[in-house]
């Protein structure tokens, strides 16, 4: 699960992030142990506890004294809209600038992308009935 290249700290602190979004750690949830996390990815608990410093300061996580760490309320929220916003930079902004290259505008784009989207869902739906 641990990517070569890319900081440990960084990959800690996505996998809790993804956690909260997928909504398997709810808001006001207990979230792991900085212990905890380095011993399920077998890494320095310091390195762990870098990836949770992070998140506290992004206001992903706060802390009860002498309780441990816990997902703030309006967390997913938060993690949703960042996500959205670095999908658009990371995607979005680039199909439109090809787009306009291409002469498309947004019905042609939204046209091409039903249909990428159906043959998709046909060929998902094609492979799961083998």
């Amino acid at each position: 699960m641990i990517e070569e290249g890319r900081a440990l700290f960084l990959q800690i602190a996505e996998s809790v992030e993804d956690a909260i979004i997928d909504g398997s750690l709810a808001e006001e949830a207990q979230a792991p142990s900085t212990n905890e996390l380095a011993a399920f990815y077998r890494i320095n608990p310091a390195t762990a506890a870098k990836g949770v410093a992070m998140l506290t300061d992004k206001g992903v996580l706060y802390k009860r004294r002498g309780i441990g760490m816990f997902v703030a309320p309006g967390a997913r929220e938060l993690l949703m809209n960042e996500r959205r916003t670095a999908f658009a930079d990371r995607f979005v902004e680039p199909l439109l600038a090809e787009a306009r290259k291409l002469g498309l505008g947004p019905e042609d784009l939204e046209q091409l992308i039903r249909d990428r989207a159906g043959a998709h869902v046909a060929t998902t739906t094609e492979g799961n009935a083998r």
